[in-house]
């Protein structure tokens, strides 16, 4: 079984290793929600910016910190500091539907659609459909969630190559990578916003992505 700190990118790993270790991290991250603390407020919308701003600067900090060391030791955080951003970006999700009032609203298919919709829209065009004021979320079989966490897998893995020459270069490589991840984490926020802040219902007959009737 893979661990993130074992496989982090080093000269032994190819892409396609590090393509399957990457996929293999999204897949566990959509399965195992994390609670939240969080509980329906009025002023959700307000709530859910703030929870967003303190996420994004918490991503960007730890991105930035293990981007730190220059050279190998750097190259061999990539891995372990994109795991890390996500599990603060899934927090932020629940966090962010709990305050809507819609923790009984987020699956694996939430969770998976707030985290990489803005990766690959295409992949989610039959799993998340807004439809006027409401989406409408259809059943994602395991097979599915297999499928989809591997080619968002070979997209991140082209990010995270280009992305590992920063880390040569010490504090100028490790700004650029904190700025990335906070970016990206308030993508997170703006697709889970957008999201839990609609009326969300099962997809009239429904039938799970990737299986036939």
């Amino acid at each position: 079984m893979n661990t993130m700190p074992d496989n982090a990118m080093t000269a032994g790993n190819s892409p396609q290793g590090l393509r399957h270790t990457v996929g293999n991290a999204i897949l566990g991250l959509v399965l195992r929600i994390p609670a939240s603390r969080e509980h329906k407020v009025a002023q959700a919308d307000a709530r859910a910016r703030t929870l967003a701003r303190t996420a994004a600067r918490q991503a960007s900090l730890m991105a930035g910190s293990l981007a730190l060391p220059p050279g190998v030791p750097g190259w061999l955080t990539i891995v372990p500091e994109l795991v890390g951003v996500w599990k603060l970006q899934a927090q932020m999700v629940s966090d962010i539907a709990a305050a809507y009032g819609k923790t009984a609203s987020l699956g694996r298919e939430q969770m998976l659609y707030c985290l990489f919709k803005h990766v690959s829209a295409q992949l989610f065009r039959d799993v998340v459909v807004r439809v006027g004021e409401r989406y409408l979320v259809r059943r994602a079989s395991l097979g599915f969630m297999q499928s989809a966490a591997q080619a968002l897998g070979v997209k991140l893995t082209q990010r995270l190559i280009s992305k590992s020459v920063a880390r040569l270069v010490p504090l100028v490589g490790a700004l650029g990578v904190g700025a990335y991840a906070y970016f990206d984490t308030r993508q997170v926020a703006q697709t889970a916003i957008a999201l839990f802040s609609k009326d969300i219902i099962p997809a009239p007959g429904d039938s799970e992505p990737g299986e036939g009737p």
